[in-house]
């Protein structure tokens, strides 16, 4: 890999950018686990899941993912995550139909201080 890396320069650009990008994200999530409510985590990491901010991505929709999976991911119990998502469909930020549908505004709880 060392050898490819040295030689191939446009390779070696797309893996640093590739690593970088991995580093910064790896980041985000540890102070997003070490300061911020199981709220704010279950919110962004939905958001995450719909790609929202990513250009030429589609936006919103998630295939069924059970409230386990989503508990582990961010580090509670199910049922905290069964009581946001009640929260948040009351709220209108996310929507049952089919799938799970992630509306924009629920950007405002992972920015709401």
């Amino acid at each position: 890999m060392f050898k490819v890396l040295n030689a191939e320069h446009g390779l070696s650009d797309l893996f640093i950018k590739f690593v970088l990008a991995r580093n910064i994200r790896i980041e985000a999530d540890l102070i997003n686990q070490l300061f911020n409510s199981s709220e704010k985590r279950l919110a962004r990491t939905l958001l995450l899941l719909a790609r929202y901010g990513k250009e030429n991505q589609p936006q919103g929709v998630l295939p069924e993912m059970s409230q386990e999976t989503l508990a582990e991911m961010i580090g509670t119990t199910r049922s905290r995550v069964n009581f946001f998502m009640n929260k948040f469909r009351k709220l209108g930020f996310i929507k049952y139909n089919g799938g799970l549908q992630i509306n924009a505004s629920l950007l405002s709880v992972v920015l709401h201080e």
